[in-house]
């Protein structure tokens, strides 16, 4: 199991930028799937990034092809999503997920069996 603790949520305006990081607890000695969800009120949960630790291959759902980039802080135990050009439809609650047993790292958050507390995104036009 790992614990997830996500951050760096908040209100930005439409064409702004934020950048969530997500800490986990078991990092170092580990690689599996881990990456970022979103949900929005009535619509559901769905993905954002995702990347196995250690790995280069990171994969995008549409939404965030050419705004949002994935990266790693291997010393502090962290997955990072540089969110870009912000639209008000990317406002939704963000959740850290990740997985051991994965054995192919996708955007199906049905995968996902580890999940954070999720951090708020909004973003106004």
């Amino acid at each position: 199991q790992v614990q997830l603790v996500e951050s760096g949520g908040g209100s930005v305006q439409a064409g702004g930028s934020l950048r969530l990081s997500c800490a986990a607890s078991r990092y170092t000695y580990s690689t599996y799937c881990m990456g970022w969800f979103r949900q929005a009120p009535g619509k559901e949960r769905e993905g954002v990034a995702t990347v196995r630790l250690g790995g280069d291959s990171v994969y995008y759902g549409d939404s965030a092809k050419g705004r949002f980039t994935l990266s790693q802080d291997n010393a502090q135990n962290t997955l990072l999503l540089q969110m870009n050009s912000l639209k008000p439809e990317d406002t939704a609650m963000y959740y850290c997920a990740a997985d051991l047993s994965l054995r192919y790292c996708n955007l199906r958050a049905s995968g996902y069996k580890d999940w954070g507390q999720g951090t708020q995104v909004t973003v106004s036009s």
